[in-house]
């Protein structure tokens, strides 16, 4: 009797917040190694536009409308998934939008709707999939979740919040699933060059770069983009059984610096070498 229940040739994949950004680029990458994917958001045109340049070069992808906040729209989503592609064998939960402001300036409201979104809504997909995946005996639970879980970062108490939620029922996840052949993962992005809240006006952003800076969380202007993410999580779910990935960071390399600044790195304040 094999230890693990291998993977099939055929592996659907169903991506939440797929119109843009990081699910965009996980859609595409995913695709293009193989996978089956169904395509999910509340702008779904975007979506049909990715499906399209998916198809064209050998992919094969649906565009289905999906609300993370919805559950009857989550249910529908992965019912109609389903039937085009067959039984889902990876979920990656990666639906949201931020906000910045500091959590005494904005509203319950606003505080709930990062939670609703990027806690509820990550739990809506997991328990959607999850109980077909265990009786199957495998499948890929892979969640987007955020250093800022790891790091709070001032102005995104809310975001933070949400995400440090996600990775507990993650590793929760981790533990109750232990023995049952389905793997749950988290994907930790650093800043990340998105629409996700660099849309938003300079009031807001500028305030929250200067508050970044003073507790050391914005030490160079490098970003992640959103298919270096995309090429992790496709990394994660392509993990070959008997092993997975539990927690995954990805943080943006910094540019190169001048020999100067190397040396004002490596001496104190006084000039002299940092022990």
């Amino acid at each position: 009797m094999a230890r693990f229940e291998p993977h099939p040739a055929r592996r659907p994949a169903i991506v939440a917040g797929a119109s843009s950004g990081i699910g965009a680029a996980t859609a595409v990458e995913l695709a293009a190694h193989g996978f089956p994917v169904a395509l999910g958001a509340r702008r779904v045109e975007k979506c049909q536009e990715l499906v399209e340049q998916i198809t064209t070069r050998g992919g094969e992808a649906v565009a289905l409308p999906l609300d993370v906040t919805d559950a009857d729209s989550v249910k529908s989503f992965v019912h109609t998934a389903t039937e085009a592609l067959g039984d889902i064998e990876v979920l990656v939960a990666g639906a949201g939008d931020t906000d910045f402001g500091r959590l005494h300036e904005i509203s319950t409201e606003e505080f709930e709707q990062q939670v609703q979104i990027h806690l509820i809504g990550a739990n809506r997909m997991a328990t959607a999939v999850l109980p077909a995946m265990v009786e199957r005996r495998r499948g890929d639970v892979i969640f987007v979740g955020s250093d800022v879980s790891l790091r709070q970062r001032p102005h995104m108490g809310a975001y933070g919040a949400a995400k440090a939620g996600l990775l507990a029922m993650v590793n929760n996840l981790q533990m109750e699933l232990e023995g049952t052949g389905v793997r749950a993962s988290i994907v930790h992005p650093g800043p990340t060059r998105t629409s996700m809240g660099w849309s938003l006006p300079a009031e807001k952003i500028g305030p929250a770069l200067e508050d970044w800076a003073r507790w050391g969380q914005a030490r160079h202007d490098y970003f992640l983009r959103a298919a270096d993410l995309a090429r992790a999580i496709t990394f994660v779910a392509e993990t070959p059984r008997g092993g997975f990935i539990a927690n995954l960071e990805i943080q943006p390399e910094a540019p190169l610096a001048e020999v100067k600044d190397r040396q004002k790195l490596a001496l104190g304040d006084e000039g002299m070498p940092k022990k």
